[in-house]
């Protein structure tokens, strides 16, 4: 039953569904929001799907170790405050409860696995695999260890999970993309248009005469939000940083050559590649035949052409002699010279005969070249320890009462004190303040309060930056008189925008009429026109992604506007498109097919489970719930 599933799981397609479906099993309750919610719960039940219990432990865990990888991934705390922001808490109950549906579904069918199919999936597993590439029993139990469960309870799971998969792939394996969808991704990828433009400077606006009073007040007070000013905060910052406390004089040339006698064939080697060509035989006594005709002056072409073979039906690749899947045929291809060929190599598909038509030596960087890179690497790497013992140090002397400006100078360090940042980063000039891993501690920062004791923001080579809010200016709406200047500015922009869009608009009505582009540049005070070709919908040619946008929504041969940058504004001519007829062999083809099938198995897949939901019935403990994620409001 099994053999299916891994079938699947080894094409690139099938990964994608499979990574789709029971990554998350689909955030069902997200998408459908949760169900009728009824009394009878015990303390232990946070859902029950049909006859089926998903329990608080099991909720609790789940939503530990997702925050937990979420922590990994961002290298800091995450408050369960934090989780629910990013919705760890919802995906992880819509998990369940969608895996319980599963369950029920896949036993009101009668799916069932045997132990030996289960314990031929694990030992199959790579996860579980030691160096020789067999399954590892020391790993596999290092591995439950680590995840705290024991064998029974890892092969009870392993055998639901299965039988899930078994369940999604009969639902969703036979998917296929509709050529018509295939068609249309292609063409809003591979689609380009050409363009002639013009770009309409602010100048083109004209003089703008000052506003009086009353048009100032007015314009200020319809925009009176975007003029309020922001909330500023006083920060102290106390970065420890890798980069900043490393000691490159220290590391000796014996310690670089030892590093780079260690990596030197992972990361500053390149293999030896070969081109090779083989011509595979039904039987050995062909390939001897046709190795005699080559040695006797033959072509190995001329040979492959005897056997209707072509360029392509020989072309083994530029390879490495690992990335050959047979040894024999790898032994003998890289024991041979450029242009050799060798003689008949036994495979398990028959007898073959290989050709060497080009050959890239190995190289190796020498260790002059990476001995300043290898020198910063082994001096950040012994960072760690001074980074500790800094930390410790500060932490003490917080401890005991400092705020951390003295408990800085306790550890022999030098806070610095931000006078004015911020949500954003910008000061009070509106200058961006460099801050260490800004966007984290800002929204640390702007979470916290004056006063309190914060946890450490990582960074992301292993540092750590403490913090403290020393006082916070509140925002607050701002006078007329404290922003005039940046009000008037943004009324005459403002009123240059809309001028340069009704002038655009009116030569765009004129080039639709029958005038040409030039004459109209030549109207505008003898503007430049400009031609783009392979104008593609991602962009890349230079054009604002307005101008891009608006090119693809107007017909070949009509003319369009779309804001510049800035205060200006482009006017544009389409001259052609072109779709390059589609390619099933490309790769991005196979991407397109692949991302679509993903597509439509998720909507299959929210259907059915939608369906199931209805019939089945389920039920949330709302109580139990809030209580398994902190929440006691």
């Amino acid at each position: 039953m099994l053999e299916s599933l891994r079938a699947i799981q080894n094409t690139k397609a099938g990964k994608a569904i499979l990574a789709t479906i029971m990554g998350l099993i689909m955030v069902s309750f997200v998408i459908w929001g949760i169900g009728p919610v009824f009394n009878g719960f015990n303390a232990n039940q946070i859902a029950t799907v049909g006859g089926s219990t998903v329990t608080v432990d099991a909720f609790r865990q789940a939503y530990q170790g997702e925050s937990q990888q979420l922590q990994q991934r961002t290298k800091r705390v995450i408050t369960n405050a934090q989780a629910h922001q990013y919705g760890i808490d919802t995906q992880v109950l819509s998990r369940l409860v969608s895996e319980a549906v599963l369950d029920n579904q896949a036993s009101a069918l009668g799916l069932s696995i045997s132990d030996p199919q289960v314990a031929k999936a694990i030992v199959s597993d790579p996860s579980f695999k030691g160096a020789n590439g067999q399954f590892d029993r020391g790993r596999f139990n290092a591995i439950l260890r680590e995840n705290d469960t024991n064998e029974q309870s890892f092969v009870r799971e392993q055998r639901a999970v299965y039988l899930r998969q078994e369940l999604v792939q009969g639902l969703v394996g036979a998917v296929r993309t509709p050529r018509v969808a295939l068609d249309a991704l292609h063409r809003f990828q591979a689609e380009t248009r050409s363009l002639d433009y013009v770009v309409l400077p602010a100048s083109a606006a004209g003089d703008i005469q000052a506003p009086d009073d009353a048009t100032l007040q007015k314009f200020f007070d319809d925009r009176a939000p975007s003029f309020r000013a922001p909330e500023y905060r006083k920060l102290v910052v106390l970065p420890l940083l890798a980069a900043t406390l490393a000691r490159p004089d220290q590391v000796s040339e014996a310690d670089i050559a030892k590093l780079y006698d260690g990596v030197k064939d992972a990361r500053y080697t390149t293999p030896e590649y070969r081109t090779l060509q083989q011509i595979a035989f039904p039987n050995e006594a062909d390939a001897v035949t046709a190795a005699a005709r080559i040695k006797a002056g033959t072509s190995f072409a001329d040979v492959a052409a005897e056997r209707k073979l072509t360029d392509k039906d020989i072309d083994l690749g530029r390879v490495t002699k690992g990335g050959l899947f047979d040894k024999a045929v790898a032994e003998a291809a890289f024991g041979l010279p450029a242009d050799g060929v060798s003689d008949p190599v036994k495979t398990a598909f028959g007898a073959t005969i290989v050709r060497v038509a080009a050959i890239e030596p190995a190289s190796v960087k020498p260790l002059a070249d990476v001995a300043s890179e290898l020198r910063a690497e082994i001096a950040a790497s012994r960072t760690g320890d001074a980074i500790r013992s800094l930390h410790d140090k500060v932490e003490d002397a917080r401890a005991s009462g400092q705020d951390l400006a003295a408990a800085a100078q306790a550890a022999g360090l030098s806070a610095r004190t931000i006078e004015a940042v911020d949500a954003t980063g910008r000061d009070k000039a509106g200058q961006i303040v460099d801050l260490p891993e800004s966007e984290a501690l800002l929204r640390a920062a702007f979470a916290s309060d004056v006063g309190v004791d914060n946890e450490t923001v990582r960074t992301r080579d292993g540092g750590q930056v403490f913090y403290e809010v020393a006082s916070i200016e509140a925002g607050r709406a701002q006078s007329l008189a404290e922003v005039k200047p940046k009000v008037e500015a943004a009324w005459r922009s403002d009123k240059t925008v809309k001028r340069l869009a009704t002038k655009a608009g009116d030569v765009v009505k004129a080039i639709d009429g029958g005038q040409s582009l030039e004459q109209a540049a030549a109207g505008l005070g003898n503007l430049s026109v400009q031609h783009v070709a392979d104008v593609r919908r991602s962009g890349g040619t230079g054009l604002n992604a307005a101008t891009v946008a608006q090119a693809f929504s107007v017909k070949v041969g009509s003319a369009a506007a779309a804001p510049g940058d800035g205060e200006t504004r482009v006017v544009f001519k389409v001259l052609g498109a072109v779709v390059p007829p589609i390619n099933p062999d490309e790769t991005q083809t196979k991407q397109f097919e692949a991302q679509y099938k993903s597509w439509l198995s998720e909507d299959m897949l929210t259907a059915y489970l939608t369906t199931a939901e209805g019939r089945i019935g389920v039920r949330i403990n709302p109580d139990a719930y809030l209580a398994a994620i902190g929440n006691n409001s």
